[in-house]
């Protein structure tokens, strides 16, 4: 089983969340199954030199993190099955033709960007009435959060909110986006998740309570980072399914006959440690809906 990344090691696909899954279906790790992980460590133009790795290690099927690792595997393994998790539309970025028949050799797990993005501002809003601008924080080189950014933009008007865009590419790029921010401070922000602005994190995470803002996540273990809000997919249930899809290509089921799933647990995280530092009074009607409360 080839695992490919663009992040670090031991995290997300790579960790052993994923390999409890196919545990949990009978393999036993190094005996029945073999793991081989490629991480990026950030580094996306190594992608398609560990792709040529997994390919030298003749691994029966590939399961790739984000939409630059999955474009990846589809230009450099195309005869070996690919199952994509956290890659953005699949459909609008072209990797597969639709969900119900992706064609080709890749299955894996969807999203619903324009429901989940409506979603978030619409929990922004009810946690913060106040709030009607939120800088939206992606990264501009990865088409999968390009399509997520694009959904937020199209989400906000219908809630009376603007969204203030600042795209990032590289590191340093944080800094250019907080000197906006403090000069034009928005009302919240918003932060798509991929390896750039996750490996980031912290620095977003700070400023916002530095200057008093309140955010919003799209995975739980931003909310324990720090972050006021989060809403989106549960990730271990991704990978879950993610490890259902793979299995049955093991016993024989052809990927071009399998669908892209769509997600269907989604977990809502509030922090209200940090509510208290940046001055913000979470709504009980709002608090009773979370899945995580930190306190």
């Amino acid at each position: 089983m080839g695992l490919l990344s663009p992040g670090p090691p031991n995290a997300g696909i790579l960790g052993p969340a994923l390999t409890k899954d196919f545990v949990s279906r009978g393999y036993e790790p190094d005996k029945t199954i073999v793991f081989e992980r490629k991480a990026a460590l950030g580094k996306l133009d190594r992608l398609p030199e560990l792709v040529a790795e997994l390919v030298a290690s003749h691994v029966d099927v590939i399961i790739t993190m984000s939409y630059p690792a999955a474009l990846a595997a589809k230009e450099h393994a195309p005869d070996i099955p690919l199952v994509v998790t956290q890659s953005g539309d699949p459909v609008e970025t072209h990797l597969v033709a639709s969900l119900a028949r992706p064609g080709g050799n890749i299955p894996g797990v969807s999203e619903i960007a324009g429901e989940l993005s409506a979603k978030r501002h619409q929990l922004l809003k009810e946690a913060v009435p106040s709030i009607h601008s939120v800088a939206v924080l992606w990264n501009a080189d990865d088409l999968g959060m390009t399509l997520r950014y694009r959904a937020a933009e199209e989400a906000a008007p219908k809630l009376g909110m603007i969204i203030v865009p600042l795209g990032v590419r590289a590191p340093d790029d944080f800094e250019t986006a907080f000197s906006e921010m403090t000069k034009t401070p928005p009302d919240a922000i918003l932060m798509v998740t991929d390896v750039l602005t996750n490996l980031n994190r912290q620095r977003v995470i700070d400023f916002a309570a530095a200057h008093h803002m309140p955010t919003i996540f799209e995975y739980d273990s931003l909310a324990h980072d720090g972050g006021l809000l989060a809403y989106g997919p549960n990730v271990e249930d991704i990978y879950d399914r993610a490890a259902g899809l793979a299995d049955r290509i093991l016993h024989g089921a052809k990927p071009a006959d399998l669908p892209l799933e769509l997600p269907t647990r989604f977990q809502f995280a509030i922090n209200l440690k940090t509510a208290k530092a940046i001055g913000v009074t979470i709504p009980p009607s709002v608090q009773i809906r979370a899945d995580d409360i930190i306190e």
